[in-house]
C-alpha cells in the first residue's frame, strides 16, 4: 500500500477547503449535505450531456460574476 505524503495530505485539504468555501459563497452553507450532493450530482450529469459546453459557458460566467473584480 502506498503511503500519502505530507505535501499530498496538504494539498489535499487544501483542495477541500477551497471547495467547503465555494459551498459557503454560493450561500448553500445551511443546506443539507444531501442536497447539496443532489444539486452537484444533476450538475455532473449535464456535464456529461449533449448540451455540457453551453451549461459549462453559462455556469463558468455566473460563477465568474459571483466571484467578482479581483477574485
Amino acid at each position: 500500500m502506498r503511503r500519502v505524503t505530507d505535501a499530498e495530505r496538504r494539498r489535499d485539504t487544501r483542495r477541500k477547503i477551497q471547495l467547503g468555501g465555494l459551498i459557503i459563497k454560493a450561500g448553500l452553507a445551511d443546506e443539507e449535505p444531501a442536497v447539496i450532493l443532489g444539486l452537484l450530482t444533476a450538475a455532473r450529469r449535464v456535464l456529461g450531456g449533449q448540451q455540457a459546453a453551453v451549461s459549462r459557458q453559462h455556469w463558468k460566467e455566473l460563477g465568474d460574476q459571483a466571484f467578482g473584480p479581483g477574485e
